[in-house]
């Protein structure tokens, strides 16, 4: 069995217009190779072409968001790890790329040149949502698909006819978590999102919800996308004195920084309740957040509790491919299912590739995922599927948000 070979590269910002001249150029990227994994049987019939299948994973390696990157790629290295890296008769190669963060011209430079110097069959990853709009018309030029594991803004994939999402949208939870709270009774909320454009649909769609079944925003505030300081945000909060506050920042550390400080500054004491997305609350940082997280409820698509066969099966795979250094969070399950749905789709065309084609293999495909039943709207080419509504809770061995509630069948309220 070969196993599939991982290459990263990190080449400073490229713009745009340079990528196309330059792709030629870019320095060779170091190989190494994954763990060997077991094939599985397949009944398919090999393709004609019997060379490898190359998959460009595109996301964040260094940086303040390197952790979401890891994630991503161990959800997909797991998910070859369980089912083999040999499909329809061809090797699944993975070319691993660095955005470094939301960098949007690193982005399109790293993916002009796996287009056109690597020729890669798919382009995937996409943790973050300006990165993702940035590819995507060279996605629509080029007719690659282009499976986005985690950006999170509802418009992405109106930006290319093949954009394809297996992760969710802010609108997607944040809905579901107004509905909530207002039919358990509160009545009063003040907002806090980060200011970029995924922020922008979490607020826009919990206040629409909110403010439908009867409840009040007293008031909103936008904070910086990437190291805010969140003391004078929540003496404002403190001030307003609403019931609850609704919060979405970016996964990893901008989540404990504001619960702590929340805690810090007595604002639970006065009863005040922390309404969230599953970003804030998300299961690799739960640890660093301590008893400040402990009764914050959130609504997600994906928790490291979730109990299914699936779900226990996946983290044993990806604790595998990760050396256990990891809890996997829903990133990690973005990149599971999204190459979950590019195998199906390679197995649904018998190897043999054509972007236009995978596209519309992609349309109503269905999956048993980690996470529940998914499956990608025909017309739309977004993920439908359960959220959850969630609590921290403590249990013997650490921190996890445990679903108490849930909302099926849930599209996309912002398309």
């Amino acid at each position: 069995m070969i196993a599939s070979k991982l290459c990263r590269t990190s080449p400073g910002v490229v713009s745009a217009f340079a990528g196309l001249l330059l792709a030629g150029l870019l320095a060779a990227c170091e190989s190494r190779q994954t763990k060997p994994v077991t094939e599985t049987g397949s009944s398919l019939a090999p393709a004609a072409a019997a060379g490898p299948i190359k998959i460009g994973l595109l996301a964040p390696f260094s940086g303040p968001f390197a952790g979401s990157g890891k994630q991503v790629e161990g959800g997909a290295r797991a998910y070859l790890e369980q089912h083999g890296s040999k499909v329809a008769g061809r090797e699944i190669e993975l070319l691993v790329k660095d955005t470094t963060g939301p960098a949007p011209d690193v982005a399109k430079g790293l993916a002009q040149g796996l287009i056109v110097r690597d020729k890669v069959d798919f382009l995937a990853g996409f943790v973050l949502t300006p990165n993702a709009l940035a590819v995507a018309p060279l996605a629509t030029e080029a007719k690659k698909p282009m499976v986005i594991m985690n950006a999170a803004t509802s418009i992405i994939t109106t930006k290319s006819p093949f954009a394809v999402r297996v992760s969710f949208t802010l609108p997607q939870v944040s809905a579901p978590l107004a509905t909530w709270a207002a039919k358990s009774g509160v009545k009063s909320v003040y907002t806090l999102v980060s200011d970029y454009a995924p922020g922008a649909d979490a607020e826009a769609q919990f206040k629409k919800t909110f403010e439908a079944a009867g409840g009040k925003i007293v008031d909103s505030v936008r904070v910086p996308m990437q190291n805010p300081d969140f003391s004078p945000y929540i003496q404002r909060i403190k001030d307003a004195k609403p019931e609850a506050v609704f919060i979405f920042v970016p996964a990893g550390a901008q989540g404990t920084a504001f619960l702590k400080a929340f805690q810090e500054r007595g604002l639970g004491e006065l009863g005040i309740k922390v309404l969230a997305t599953g970003d804030v609350t998300e299961d690799q940082e739960l640890p660093s957040m301590g008893a400040a997280a402990l009764g914050v409820v959130t609504t997600h698509h994906y928790s490291a509790a979730h109990e299914s066969p699936e779900n226990a099966a996946f983290k044993q795979a990806f604790a595998r491919v990760t050396g256990g250094s990891l809890r996997p969070n829903f990133m990690a399950v973005g990149g599971y299912d999204g190459m979950a749905a590019i195998a199906t789709v390679i197995e649904k065309l018998g190897g043999n590739l054509d972007g236009e084609r995978a596209v519309e293999a992609f349309k109503g495909l269905t999956l048993q995922s980690p996470r529940g039943n998914v499956r990608i709207d025909a017309e739309t080419r977004d993920v439908v599927q359960t959220v959850y509504v969630r609590k921290v809770e403590q249990r013997e061995d650490g921190l996890y948000n445990v679903e108490f509630d849930r909302f099926d069948e849930q599209k996309d309220p912002g398309k």
